[in-house]
């Protein structure tokens, strides 16, 4: 078991302020992290297999456990005491946490919070990919810290950690900024490539491929890539459904392409989608595209810090109404989108029942759209950060048209 610091804390210091004051505020001395997502929220790191530990205390001291070869990922975080081990092992056959299990300890008694009250994520949770397989320790965390801290309070930090997650820090944002550049460059690429007997799965891969060659240019982004769907014709309404769908079939001329996209740049993620007309724009797909972008305009000049989330949605949902596609649009305009990727119920929830008031730093998509079945549907996802003034538009790229491509 080694320890070294990471390489970046001046990145952190904003992050490791508000957990310091959140903490404070819910009574605990520490809170411990293992979904992916919270690990990099606490410490910069994101790691790869999903057995890393994030541990964060009130007197600002992160630390993280990690896997032997994940090291050169967690040196570029912003912790203060890096612990490595093995998972896995040839003189036995054990678990992540059996193996997690003494060095855990090891690190909460140095860490002098080993009797403290300690906070830890417990509540369901929708994870962005890290890899081709990953771990979750789920409720073995509970077991771990048991044994690991016998004699320490423990209790449920989901809110705390949700709450947290909610809003970027400007480093955070920043990093969104890389992730979305990224995303335009493999849109770039991808969209002149769509034509008339293209097949939807081959079109996907090239935008696909494009999040981790254009990620791997940048040289302050170690890990990129990302999933892209294709959804031609009649296909192009049923994204929305809750997964997208590419299919083997044949783009024809004068269909809708729907190309939505999930990508990431060391574990910050966007949610991005752009529909093109595969030749001339008929009368009625023009009039979809019309709707959809003044439905755009009115969410955007609603947003602005301390403004309901509800409001958001219900400006560009009453701009549908008015144009006779309310029942087309199905689902809520938007969600946090960052630490999470398609999580409906990451915060803010830009819904009509939402209770949240927006914030500055808070990160989510605005994705108005109209699906018709049978007939094909348009959608422009976008990425937007809340200023103190108003918002910045992270994807301002590709304009809500409806542009002929092909």
């Amino acid at each position: 078991m080694n320890e070294l610091s990471g390489k970046r804390q001046d990145d952190g210091g904003d992050r490791v302020a508000r957990i310091q004051n959140a903490l404070k505020g819910a009574e605990l001395d520490a809170v411990i992290c293992t979904l992916p997502s919270y690990v990099l929220m606490l410490s910069g790191y994101w790691p790869v297999i999903g057995t890393a530990v994030a541990v964060a205390t009130v007197e600002g001291e992160v630390a993280v456990l990690v896997p032997q070869d994940e090291l050169p990922f967690a040196e570029h975080g912003w912790a203060n005491r890096i612990r490595t081990f093995q998972p896995g092992s040839l003189d036995q056959i054990t678990t992540p946490a059996s193996s997690a299990n003494q060095p855990l300890r090891q690190l909460l008694h140095d860490m002098k919070i080993h009797c403290s009250r300690i906070g830890y994520e417990m509540s369901a949770a929708s994870e962005p990919a890290t890899y081709a397989g990953m771990h979750l320790y789920a409720h073995t965390v509970l077991d771990m810290l048991r044994e690991a801290a016998p004699s320490a309070p423990l209790a449920p930090a989901d809110t705390l950690i949700r709450r947290l997650a909610a809003a970027k820090t400007p480093h955070e944002v920043d990093r969104m900024r890389t992730a979305c550049q990224i995303a335009e460059a493999a849109y770039a690429y991808g969209t002149p490539q769509i034509r008339a007997g293209a097949i939807e799965t081959g079109i996907a891969s090239l935008y696909r491929a494009g999040f981790s060659v254009y990620g791997m240019t940048n040289e302050n982004v170690m890990r990129a890539d990302g999933f892209a769907w294709c959804m031609s014709g009649p296909n192009s309404a049923e994204a929305a459904a809750a997964f997208a769908h590419s299919r083997h079939r044949q783009l024809q001329k004068g269909d809708l392409v729907l190309i939505h996209s999930n990508s990431y740049a060391d574990g910050y993620w966007t949610d991005i989608t752009r529909t093109y007309v595969l030749g001339q724009p008929d009368a009625k797909q023009k009039q979809i595209f019309a709707a959809i972008a003044e439905a755009r305009a009115a969410a955007f000049t609603k947003i602005k810090p301390g403004v309901r989330a509800a409001d958001v949605d219900l400006a560009a949902r009453e701009v549908l109404r008015q144009h006779g596609f309310e029942r087309e649009f199905p689902h809520s305009l938007g969600h946090g989108v960052g630490f999470a990727s398609i999580s409906a119920n990451a915060r803010p929830r830009i819904h009509p029942r939402s209770d949240e008031l927006l914030e500055t730093g808070m990160t989510f998509n605005i994705e108005p759209a109209v699906y018709i079945h049978g007939y094909g549907g348009v959608r422009h996802c976008d990425m937007v950060a809340v200023t103190e003034t108003g918002m910045e538009l992270l994807t301002d790229f590709q304009p809500l048209s409806p542009s002929s491509a092909g």
